[in-house]
């Protein structure tokens, strides 16, 4: 790895050692550009969003968000801590656990179900962003939104794999 530094530094006639440091960037001047600036740009992806009406400003999917915010808000408002539940989170495999928070988060904006699950399938022990919203084992925790959740009777899988015929 070093003889090819030395080589690219050879080549492209650096013999400033400290220039050949990729990894340091605290000495890069960073481009900012204000939020009023940005918005009046018009070679921009947010105009490019705009003028084709793509995602936070496409019309219906402010509707479909909004209607999904209600849907949550309403659920929340009948869980309560302590109940069981199974969730149904897309591209994920049911799960189920006890519910142990329920209500707006720091870290998202919304209303959000903290889960303590029976298996360790979590992300977390109930600490996200350095907050702690609830208490679990490590693994075992994770946030979904309410309209993912189902209430009810789901008592704790038994896996029966390492049971004798």
């Amino acid at each position: 790895k070093q003889w090819y530094q030395r080589r690219v530094a050879i080549t492209a006639g650096v013999t400033d050692k400290a220039v050949m440091n990729f990894q340091d960037v605290s000495n890069v001047e960073k481009f900012e550009i204000s939020k009023e600036e940005y918005d009046k740009r018009e070679d921009s992806v947010q105009a490019f969003k705009k003028k084709n009406k793509m995602g936070r400003f496409n019309p219906a999917v402010q509707e479909k968000l909004a209607a999904q915010a209600e849907e949550n808000k309403e659920k929340a408002s009948k869980m309560n801590v302590g109940d069981r539940c199974e969730t149904r989170t897309p591209n994920q495999p049911t799960r189920r656990g006890e519910v142990m928070f329920v209500g707006q988060t720091e870290f998202k904006d919304g209303y959000w179900v903290g889960i303590k699950f029976d298996d360790p399938v979590g992300k977390h022990d109930g600490i996200v962003q350095g907050k702690r919203y609830f208490k679990c084992p490590d693994k075992f925790g994770a946030f979904v939104q309410p309209r993912h959740c189902e209430i009810g009777d789901f008592p704790a899988e038994v896996d029966f794999s390492d049971d004798e015929i």
